[in-house]
């Protein structure tokens, strides 16, 4: 039994810091910043220490290697978790729907905050097209399975 959550442990930590490099490769993989921030407002909530530092330590190693301005992702669940997340309580009793809708409300905060940071300092970091489409679409199914 002990093994088996080591051997969990290893492959959430080699997820949390290999995955962020795949994506810098092969720019068509989900960046999952919904469900990151998901499970960081679900840690700020109360629910463990392991939903606060892993998704912490894999939303500032996804945004160092993809050189994305750095803690808009937090930005983006303290938005979430200050102005939604409590008023998401009414839907406790389906948690798959609060699921989805925590990751939708969060990657489109996120994608608000990147395109006003863009427009703000004249920068271009992400094209909405497809892929952040697919990177949405794959985010709720993932929340949905997980």
């Amino acid at each position: 039994m002990k093994l088996r959550r080591i051997a969990g442990w290893i492959v959430v930590w080699g997820f949390v810091i290999f995955y962020p490099m795949l994506v810098s490769i092969y720019v068509t993989l989900p960046l999952f910043i919904g469900y990151a921030g998901y499970q960081l407002s679900r840690g700020l909530d109360g629910a463990g220490w392991r939903y606060l530092v892993v998704p912490l330590v894999y939303l500032v190693n996804l945004e160092i290697n993809l050189s994305l301005p750095l803690l808009l992702s937090f930005l983006a669940v303290l938005i979430f978790y200050l102005l939604f997340y409590e008023r998401l309580a009414f839907w406790k009793r389906c948690p798959v729907c609060v699921s989805v809708l925590a990751v939708s409300l969060i990657d489109l905060i996120y994608l608000g905050l990147i395109t006003g940071y863009d427009f703000i300092f004249g920068t271009f970091n992400i094209t909405i097209n497809a892929i952040l489409f697919y990177s949405l679409v794959m985010d709720i199914v993932v929340a949905v399975l997980l």
